[in-house]
């Protein structure tokens, strides 16, 4: 018996992302099946009815996604997921909030492939700031980074509260150390800034979180990237599809939301057609999506 591909999408929010979906589709998925609202408590309970009714050979062409606005929720979601699972009956699962985890890996595999050609080296032992560290982008990035060696500190708009509670998360989660830095000034981001050769700027859409003033102030700065395709920029003085180029003002090379978004798309994409291609029940977070990344930018 041949098997449609079915993906179940499972959101916390009132809507499944119409992005998600898209992907989904054009990465071979025959039928979408979106669940909102989903709690964290009926994760297993749809996960189950998904793989009881195909048997084992029909779980192979099923799926689940994890969308949302939260990191810690996705992976909370992920993880009571795999706990579902009664192999042989087990289907792939892939989390990814808001296109974060996607985002977050494309942004730190550019960033690296720029600091290997222009400075003999990736992230191990460099300092690295994230400003919208609140954000599900800047929580993935952080981590994906520290475990390349770097020193990252979450910069929190609103103060260190929010950072602090992220990065105690880090810790407790991944094992790690992650740092974190009041942002809520100017003169508390120039602090963050110091001795920084990285910078992510991933706020909102549409915030400007630094500014060539401040950019000319951070003289270690080697490189920064901006995620915010919505005007004004995150960083001012990168442009959408800059790859590299100099910021005007500054000693540091811009990478541009544009640039980044096209391995994003990849990335993305390629996850979902590994769940249709793999011959085992694979899941799949921020560590796979950077693990892509970095094959695609070679």
């Amino acid at each position: 018996m041949e098997y449609r591909h079915i993906l179940h999408m499972l959101s916390p929010q009132r809507h499944v992302s119409p992005f998600d979906a898209n992907m989904a589709v054009d990465a071979g998925f025959d039928v979408l099946m979106p669940y909102t609202e989903v709690e964290l408590g009926e994760v297993g309970g749809l996960i189950q009815d998904a793989i009881f009714s195909r048997g084992p050979a029909g779980a192979k062409a099923t799926g689940a996604f994890i969308g949302g606005k939260n990191a810690e929720l996705a992976l909370d979601m992920l993880d009571a997921a795999r706990h579902a699972m009664v192999p042989p009956f087990e289907i792939s699962v892939f989390a990814d909030p808001a296109g974060s985890f996607t985002t977050a890996a494309a942004m730190v595999a550019k960033v690296e492939k720029l600091l290997k050609q222009h400075h003999a080296g990736g992230f191990a032992g460099r300092k690295v700031v994230v400003f919208g560290g609140t954000g599900v982008v800047g929580f993935a990035s952080a981590i994906i980074a520290v475990g390349e060696g770097a020193r990252a500190v979450l910069v929190g708009y609103d103060g260190e509260a929010r950072v602090r509670h992220l990065a105690e998360s880090a810790k407790k989660r991944f094992s790690i150390e992650v740092g974190y830095a009041d942002g809520s000034t100017g003169a508390a981001k120039l602090k963050a800034l110091a001795d920084a050769e990285v910078a992510f700027a991933a706020g909102k859409a549409g915030v400007q979180v630094l500014g060539k003033a401040e950019l000319a102030k951070a003289p270690a700065l080697k490189v920064a990237a901006d995620v915010n395709a919505v005007p004004p920029p995150g960083i001012e003085g990168i442009g959408l599809q800059d790859d590299g180029k100099p910021i005007e003002g500054s000693k540091a090379l811009g990478l541009g939301p544009l640039a980044i978004g096209n391995v994003k798309y990849r990335v993305q994409a390629g996850l979902l057609r590994r769940m249709i291609e793999s011959d085992k029940a694979i899941y799949l977070d921020f560590r796979d999506a950077f693990t892509l990344a970095r094959q695609l930018v070679g």
